[in-house]
């Protein structure tokens, strides 16, 4: 069995596809739902890292407080951005994916395929009725 984890909102179509896409690649993932498990600071801070991405990449702007908090002034520090995530999780971006070949926030759903270690089982169709092709690698 592989490990593959998946920071995930059920309610947003893109962590759907990529959760389904998981599952249709034969492989059952440990799923959290983040909005009411977040990650601890460190853990965040650290799969920001494995991501190679920074907070202001990580951050979701729509549905969120963002422009409430103002934290699309460029001038704020990475820490008050973290800081920001972790009282609100909705700012955290999804899905985020961790697996044996890396860590990625798969926007575009697909972007998951490159964590998988096998392809597709069988063709696989997102909800918007766009089909995904089986492997990227």
């Amino acid at each position: 069995m592989t490990d593959i984890v998946i920071y995930h909102n059920p309610l947003c179509g893109t962590s759907r596809n990529a959760l389904a896409m998981i599952r249709n690649a034969g492989i059952e993932p440990h799923v959290v739902e983040y909005l009411k498990t977040p990650p601890s600071r460190a853990l965040l801070v650290q799969l920001m890292g494995r991501a190679g991405i920074t907070p202001r990449a990580l951050l979701r702007e729509k549905g969120t407080p963002f422009a409430e908090l103002g934290l699309g002034d460029e001038s704020l520090a990475d820490d008050a951005l973290i800081d920001a995530m972790m009282e609100h999780p909705v700012l955290i971006n999804r899905p985020l994916v961790v697996s044996p070949l890396g860590v990625k926030l798969c926007r575009p759903s697909e972007e998951v395929l490159d964590l998988l270690p096998a392809g597709q089982r069988c063709p696989f169709v997102k909800e918007d009725g766009e089909v995904v092709e089986a492997t990227r690698r």
